[in-house]
């Protein structure tokens, strides 16, 4: 029996992942980092609504939300000259120690009484000034540390352990909440970013050189650069943009749709969104296993099933089906997210992957915000079910163009009887790899706050 255990542990896609050297030392810091960044979803308000003024009380908690996530975008657009020649490693651990600092600093002033809601946001702000460098290093870490085949079950452990935060995190943050204020939380959170920035600095013993071939093309290359030189990178982030930006009105028309629509409570709201983190579980898990599934397909294929999952929600559905759909929908979500990246990991260059990651980071952290600022009018204008239904069918449409263009590409490019298939833009196989390969999604994952 342990025998078997064994033989199945080995054949699984993400043995290479855990029982890599550098990554087995590097993922507990990354889990308890991504925990503490859970409970801070959910305490980042709560001190807002806690410390602003009664008559901008909501005006302060946008502010402060905001902050916490778009200074990521700031900082990938505005520092690329000082940190494109990092090393992976060390751009995690420079934005895991900036977080803990900034993030340490709220409960010390708070504890003395001398934390403002102005100051409070402006630390906010600076917290997450290198978010999108440090992501860009955790995912070229693992695309320098795995093969090519490893990639994307690389990248959806670190989506898993993200998803797993997301349920896990906001109850525990409201026991710390009750038990010791939203600034605990806060301090729990910098003492995990701690941790994630001295796990980057001790178990990362060197990152691996890129590819010296990439040097001189790539040395006064930006992310955008890069991305523009390469149509399959220009195509995914132009889909990503648009996948992200037509789910942001969920996030307002959703809770409206329950409140007013349904005549629902908070309990039902919390269904959904459960049923979404349950089934992002799920999908990280499932994400792994698509390693011969042929990249660009899924992609668009993944885009096209959301949207469809959405339209339930604005078709007038009983609830549970509804709920049951969201779920599915959350499924969808870690896939999309490590086939994606996999294929940034694959297709930009390797001394410039840091660049190319820090930009497509930026552009998918701008894409929920805006959004979710266009859902105020179109729930003011449709009503909230109307923006749930041309939410879905306009994530599905966008599926559908991107599935269109990829397959008149493949047959552009496609040579003659006898010779390979070219992919879109060049960047896979239309058939399965040769034997004894990996196969298609050897790349990896990313969104969310940690990926």
């Amino acid at each position: 029996m342990g025998l078997d255990l064994s033989r199945v542990m080995r054949s699984s896609p993400y043995w290479p992942v855990f029982g890599h050297p550098t990554l087995r030392r590097v993922l507990p810091g990354f889990a308890v980092s991504s925990l503490g960044d859970g409970m801070a979803v959910v305490a980042v308000s709560w001190l807002a609504i806690e410390l602003a003024p009664d008559a901008g009380r909501g005006v302060w908690v946008a502010l402060a939300a905001a902050a916490y996530t778009l200074s990521g975008a700031v900082g990938a657009l505005l520092l690329g000259r000082f940190l494109r020649h990092r090393p992976p490693a060390q751009l995690a651990s420079w934005d895991a120690a900036l977080r803990a600092g900034a993030l340490g600093a709220i409960p010390l002033l708070h504890a003395f009484g001398a934390l403002g809601i102005e100051g409070y946001v402006a630390l906010l702000a600076i917290s997450s000034v290198l978010h999108s460098w440090g992501q860009a290093g955790v995912y070229t870490l693992i695309a320098r540390a795995l093969p090519e085949r490893d990639h994307l079950a690389g990248n959806a452990v670190l989506s898993g352990v993200g998803s797993i935060a997301t349920v896990v995190g906001p109850p525990l943050a409201t026991l710390l909440i009750v038990f010791g204020g939203p600034a605990t939380v806060l301090a729990v959170d910098a003492t995990t970013f701690l941790v994630l920035a001295v796990t980057f600095l001790v178990a990362v013993p060197g990152d691996p050189a890129p590819e010296s071939e990439d040097d001189d093309t790539a040395s006064g290359a930006t992310g955008f650069a890069v991305i523009r030189r390469v149509p399959a990178l220009s195509g995914l982030l132009a889909l990503s943009f648009a996948f992200f930006f037509l789910f942001g009105p969920v996030y307002v028309a959703l809770p409206l749709h329950v409140s007013d629509g349904l005549g629902a409570s908070a309990g039902v709201l919390a269904a959904f969104y459960t049923a979404f983190g349950v089934g992002a579980m799920l999908g990280s898990v499932f994400t792994g296993f698509l390693g011969r599934w042929r990249m660009w397909p899924t992609t668009a294929g993944i885009v096209i099933g959301f949207g469809a999952l959405l339209l339930p929600l604005g078709l007038g559905a009983p609830t549970a089906v509804s709920v049951v759909c969201f779920g599915a929908a959350g499924l969808l979500w870690p896939p999309y997210s490590s086939l994606s990246t996999a294929l940034f990991q694959r297709s930009a260059p390797g001394a410039v992957l840091p660049q190319a990651l820090a930009a497509s980071s930026a552009v998918r952290v701008l894409a929920v915000p805006l959004g979710t600022a266009l859902g105020g009018p179109l729930v003011a204008g449709l009503g909230a079910v109307g923006a749930l239904r041309l939410s879905g069918a306009g994530i599905a449409l966008v599926g559908v163009v991107a599935a269109a263009l990829a397959a008149l590409r493949a047959l552009r490019t496609r040579p003659g009887p006898g010779a390979g298939t070219a992919g879109p833009a060049g960047t896979e196989p239309a058939a399965g790899p040769p034997a004894g390969e990996g196969g298609i999604g050897d790349g990896g994952s990313a969104l969310s706050r940690h990926g």
